[in-house]
């Protein structure tokens, strides 16, 4: 990747940690910033292609979430929690001097441009929800929580990506260098060379205790009736199902839906379809 392609930046959250974020393109006056905002376990790595495409026309930020990538870890698990990632988020935009943004939220992603059009709603110009909505399915959660205890260090990039290509028979990739992206951006190389996840392991029990509390997330989903959305549905996906697709679009009639052909949970973005939809998206703005 070009050393150039974008610029690395650190922040301060509300208490003190260190967090990091990618910048692509530059600021355009009376434009807002488009916000990609990665699933649970994700980070910044995962917008790059997405990032270069339309880094020519936006500005463009892609954080880590605290605990995940290059950002500080946190002591206590318990902040491994939507409220807390949303006001690290408002905490970016303040820093980053960006006062007016596009959501585009992959999973966790989405619910968190949920939560920021409740309680920052200016901020919010438009939304993407790439596999997420108001209710998700618990069979995915599991599937998620059975794929995060599996700790298991890894001995090379090749052995990551297949067991990525196992593990997400139905996700997007198109070659073996798309397997291999997939890979970098989900492990990180130890001092002795052998491969982990990039994320603090302690998010698992933060995922297991949210599942315990059920929350009523249409609310939140209504909020964003207020801007343009676009909604994106992996046809395979075991997080999003047809049934709360179909009752979004009647909950948010001005809602543009986009299903994605043989794609598990979630899509990449790179499809066809759902670049199309991207760019289609950014041109009303």
């Amino acid at each position: 990747m070009p050393s150039n392609a974008f610029r690395e930046r650190r922040y301060r959250s509300q208490d003190g940690r260190e967090l990091y974020y990618r910048e692509y393109g530059r600021r355009t006056p009376g434009r807002p910033a488009v916000l990609c905002l990665p699933g649970l376990t994700r980070n910044s790595k995962d917008f790059h292609e997405f990032a270069l495409r339309h880094g020519s026309r936006w500005r463009v930020l892609c954080p880590d979430y605290r605990g995940r990538g290059r950002s500080a870890y946190d002591r206590d698990w318990r902040n491994y929690h939507a409220k807390v990632s949303a006001d690290d988020i408002r905490h970016l935009l303040a820093a980053a001097n960006v006062h007016e943004a596009i959501l585009i939220g992959t999973s966790f992603g989405g619910l968190l441009a949920m939560v920021l059009a409740v309680i920052a709603p200016t901020v919010v110009a438009g939304a993407v929800l790439n596999d997420i909505g108001p209710r998700i399915e618990r069979r995915g959660v599991e599937k998620l929580i059975d794929y995060m205890t599996d700790e298991r260090p890894i001995e090379d990039w090749d052995a990551a990506a297949r067991r990525l290509s196992e593990t997400f028979p139905n996700f997007t990739a198109f070659d073996d260098a798309d397997w291999r992206r997939a890979a970098e951006g989900t492990y990180r190389a130890r001092t002795d060379g052998r491969l982990v996840f990039d994320w603090d392991p302690s998010l698992v029990r933060a995922l297991r205790a949210g599942t315990r509390l059920p929350v009523d997330l249409w609310p939140l989903f209504r909020a964003l009736g207020q801007v343009p959305i676009l909604a994106i549905r992996g046809c395979e996906s075991n997080f999003l199902c047809e049934d709360v697709f179909d009752r979004m679009a009647e909950e948010v009639p001005s809602l543009v839906r986009v299903h994605i052909p043989g794609v598990g949970h979630p899509p990449s973005l790179h499809e066809p379809e759902a670049a199309a939809a991207l760019d289609s998206f950014l041109a009303q703005f």
